[in-house]
């Protein structure tokens, strides 16, 4: 797998430029991966959606909008989010997909989007009159199912939707004897920053199992987890299998990339806040793994640093961590050429996808700021600051003291 990128992007980045912590994305990356995936989907004739689970900067909605078809949700909020900043009120679709829907969230659903897709038979049934209903009124509505076709290629298994026993999609055999009317897609995605050939061995899993069912289907959805716009994947390859599979089958072919809308085109920028030692040399920093980059302890993976090192490559070893009292907020131990000292920026790269979704305010620690860059233009905008109001907010809202007297303290006369 090679994730050098195509162009060294941030190469001429300033670190000092912007608030500490920071996420940076650079709009040429970005627009660069977009192209790619605007490219496959003219050559291919899929349509290509932007998953919003891995990257919602909604800033750069627009820009999406420019390349691609539209966006898919995995609920209420992104997919209001893709209606309202990606083009979805200028015809850009929306696709949604839940694990489990809550009537008052359907209903609304129901309203501005063009495919609804569900996780089980149980919640069809629940709520097919409604949907159904709501197609009278916007005949361009589309209802599909999440099948499983119990073919794992993840190498995680937090991440791999096809595990035993997972919650997620339809197993072939939960299909015999059920009414498919009103159903016109599938919807399949068992793939997490992969290659084409798992992809190629999906969908061969997928027609083994499913195979009988795609003649009735209008639509199928290859999900997400495609790392299309890196730099060794093969996608000459990708846009064949899409044509063959289309024209075999006389459906249209959707694409859901998540991390490849942003892949390289978004860094984490922290600053050294304190330096000690307890059995080797530690380095506090502004950025915390449980509250900016959780994948660092659930994955677990290493997030790479621009200039820094594995441990004892380099002169000088940190164990770098962050501000919270969370024991285990480590980032990881590597090495420089030179000691850090407080005051020090460092870059944490490939911190846009799936990083900035996940953030919180655990112990009160702020949210990097966001700022949108153009390493052609230098161009530089801070997008949004985080404060205290926001922390403080999350859990109380602002006007709470003014709604009133509880229930129970109205009927104990309590003032």
């Amino acid at each position: 797998m090679d994730l050098t990128p195509r162009i060294d992007y941030f190469g001429n980045f300033d670190p000092t430029r912007v608030p500490s912590p920071c996420f940076v994305v650079d709009e040429r990356a970005l627009r660069d991966n977009l192209a790619v995936l605007a490219d496959v989907q003219q050559r291919s004739g899929a349509k290509v959606l932007a998953a919003l689970k891995a990257f919602s900067m909604w800033s750069t909605g627009p820009i999406v909008a420019e390349y691609l078809s539209g966006t898919c949700a995995s609920g209420l909020h992104e997919a209001k989010l893709g209606y309202e900043e990606y083009g979805g009120r200028d015809g850009k679709e929306v696709h949604v997909f839940s694990a489990g829907y809550k009537e008052s969230e359907l209903k609304e659903i129901l309203q501005f989007a063009h495919h609804v897709i569900f996780n089980s038979f149980s919640q069809w049934k629940r709520f097919k009159g409604q949907c159904l209903q709501a197609q009278k009124d916007r005949p361009e509505l589309r209802f599909g199912l999440r099948i499983n076709p119990e073919h794992s290629e993840g190498h995680t298994e937090l991440y791999d939707p096809c595990a035993p026993c997972s919650r997620l999609g339809i197993v072939r055999s939960l299909f015999d004897g059920e009414d498919l009317d009103g159903i016109s897609g599938l919807h399949f995605h068992t793939l997490c920053e992969q290659d084409f050939k798992p992809l190629e061995r999906t969908i061969a899993a997928v027609e083994e199992k499913f195979g009988d069912l795609i003649p009735q289907m209008e639509w199928i959805n290859f999900g997400g987890g495609h790392h299309i716009t890196r730099c060794d994947y093969q996608v000459d390859e990708l846009v064949n299998a899409v044509r063959a599979f289309s024209d075999k089958h006389q459906v249209q072919v959707y694409l859901e990339p998540g991390e490849a809308i942003s892949l390289f085109a978004g860094v984490l920028v922290a600053e050294v806040v304190d330096i000690s030692w307890n059995g080797q040399n530690q380095a506090i920093l502004d950025a915390s793994a449980t509250c900016h980059m959780p994948d660092v302890l659930e994955m677990p993976y290493r997030p790479e640093i621009t200039g820094a090192a594995r441990p004892g490559e380099l002169p000088h070893d940190y164990r770098l961590g962050g501000q919270s009292c969370l024991a285990g907020d480590s980032i990881g131990d590597y090495s420089f050429n030179d000691p850090l000292r407080v005051g020090d920026r460092l870059v944490f790269e490939e911190m846009a996808y799936y990083t900035m979704v996940k953030t919180n305010t655990f112990n009160g620690i702020p949210l990097p700021a966001i700022a949108l860059w153009n390493s052609r233009t230098d161009e530089l905008k801070i997008v949004r600051e985080f404060g205290y109001e926001d922390f403080k907010n999350r859990l109380s809202g602002k006007d709470w003291k003014n709604l009133g007297r509880s229930t129970g303290e109205e009927e104990d006369g309590c003032a």
